[in-house]
Order: structure tokens, then sequence, then C-alpha cells
């Protein structure tokens, strides 16, 4: 029972408990209108780098070199969070731009995983979020190999 939990408490958090993205996981939205094609859409996307203020800009330096390919939206998100910035804990700005760093670094693939992964948590009872994270801290503490005993085959790296 102890590794069926361990692997659900994998499953579902894989690395969004590890250090989730801070506010970019999208919003359940009404029906929007049809998309337009990639090409136009990043042509357009605004705010774009040099419109942003200069604390924006240090505030969200991690993500200097993919801004021009995230979508408005997800700009917005950030900026959001670039304006809540100067008013937290330095403790909370460190954590902000530990996550903001480790968020650059994901393949598009991972971050388009982080947020699934996000979404599928978020739909967990509150009750039940704690002990996802208390398997997730426990899954953690494991050696590598038992960690890597519990991943299915299917997603093993190859």
């Amino acid at each position: 029972m102890r590794r069926a939990w361990l692997l659900l408490a994998l499953l579902l958090t894989g690395a969004a408990f590890a250090e989730p993205p801070v506010d970019v996981a999208p919003k359940a939205a009404a029906k929007k209108p049809a998309a337009k094609p990639a090409a136009k859409a990043k042509a357009t996307a605004r705010p774009a780098w040099a419109e942003l203020t200069a604390e924006q800009q240090k505030t969200l330096a991690p993500l200097k070199a993919d801004w021009e390919s995230l979508e408005t939206e997800r700009r917005r998100k950030w900026i959001g969070l670039a304006k809540r910035y100067p008013t937290m804990k330095a403790e909370e700005q460190e954590r902000v731009q530990r996550r903001m760093q480790r968020w650059a670094a994901l393949s598009p693939e991972q971050r388009r995983q982080a947020r699934e992964t996000y979404k599928q948590i978020v739909k967990v009872p509150p009750e039940q979020r704690g002990n996802l994270r208390d398997h997730w801290a426990e899954y953690q503490s494991l050696p590598q190999r038992e960690r890597e005993d519990l991943v299915p085959e299917h997603r093993r790296k190859k």
C-alpha cells in the first residue's frame, strides 16, 4: 500500500511539487475564438521585452531568452507576478527567482507536462493534497534506485 501511495504521488506531482511554476498554470477559460496562426501570434504578442519597465525586466530576467516565444496571456501572468514581487518577503522573492530559473530551464514539453500535472493536482480535494505533499516528500527521501523502481516502465527514459 505504501508503494501504491508513493507511485500515486509520483504520477500526480511529478515536477510540480519539487518546484512548481509560480502562477503560470492556465486558468479554465470560456470558449475562445479560433487560434491565430503561430507566426502571426508571436508577431503581435504584447508586451515585448523592451516594453517592460526596468524593474519588471530585472524581476523576470530568467525568462528573457524565452520572452518573445511566450503567448500574450503567459506574458501577462508573469507581469502580474513581477508587480507583486516588490511586496514579497525576501525569502519569497528568492523562492520565486529559483522557481523562475528552473521553469526557464525546462523544455517546452516539460513545461506542458508541468501544467498538465498542475491541472490534475488542483482537482484533488484540499484535504488530500496534504497527503500528496507528504507522499512526495517521502518519495524524494528515497534512494535514487528505489525511486527508479517505482517509475512505470512506459515512463522511464530510454
